[in-house]
């Protein structure tokens, strides 16, 4: 997979892949993450992305002349399955839409930043748009990166355990159930006791049960759709 992240703000979004698993995942040459420095296709002398808006208001709007170019640029070097922006009006993103887009091949991802992107962006160059709640942030950097991350961790042999990512909380409407780890007994606190009895049939059974529990709980509305 090959991803591209459009960016005003390139340092700010280095260091999520500069580390850990996907940092792993582009040493293995499973996915290539290629952050590129919008300003670079700004056509000013002072390579400003951004200006006011037609018609006044408050915050910077970013221009649709350097978007274009580095798109138009992009485009002449690979054909691109998604061009992504990432807005806090989009779509937003959960598990079978992070699944989806795992398994395309090239993907842009187009941070959005100051009051937004001139509309002429959405309306002409991007394929769709992602959100990842319902909040804003001071630009689409944090975005891309949760999005890429939950795109890249789901690519074959990235993660160790095959199964990992299977058995992650939304894969099947259900959030994850309870893990421990050692020691078996902490001030008096006990792990299960199904889980130290090396029944693995019952193990995955009393962890589909306590899946089923934990949403109910927490997250009722996912049960919606079992």
């Amino acid at each position: 997979m090959h991803i591209d992240i459009i960016t005003c703000l390139p340092r700010l979004i280095e260091s999520p892949f500069a580390d850990s698993i996907l940092l792993r995942a582009q040493e293995k040459g499973l996915v290539t993450v290629n952050i590129i420095d919008l300003r670079t296709y700004a056509t000013s002398k002072h390579r400003s992305t951004d200006d006011y808006a037609f018609g006044g208001g408050a915050g910077m709007v970013m221009m649709i002349e350097p978007i274009d170019n580095c798109i138009s640029h992009l485009k002449k070097l690979r054909e691109y399955d998604e061009i992504i922006y990432t807005s806090p009006d989009g779509a937003r993103l959960n598990q079978p839409m992070a699944n989806e887009l795992s398994l395309k091949t090239n993907i842009i991802l187009l941070c959005g930043h100051y009051k937004g992107v001139d509309e002429r962006v959405r309306e002409h160059l991007v394929t769709r748009e992602i959100s990842i709640g319902d909040y804003v942030l001071s630009g689409g950097e944090l975005a891309a990166a949760v999005i890429a991350d939950s795109i890249i961790r789901l690519i074959p042999g990235v993660l160790s355990d095959e199964t990992s990512a299977l058995n992650d909380s939304f894969q099947d409407n259900l959030i994850a159930p309870p893990v421990y780890t050692r020691p078996a007994e902490y001030k008096g606190w006990q792990v299960p006791e199904i889980l130290l009895s090396g029944h693995q049939a019952r193990i995955e059974a009393w962890r589909h049960d306590q899946s089923i529990e934990r949403t109910k709980k927490r997250r009722p509305e996912l049960l919606n759709g079992l």
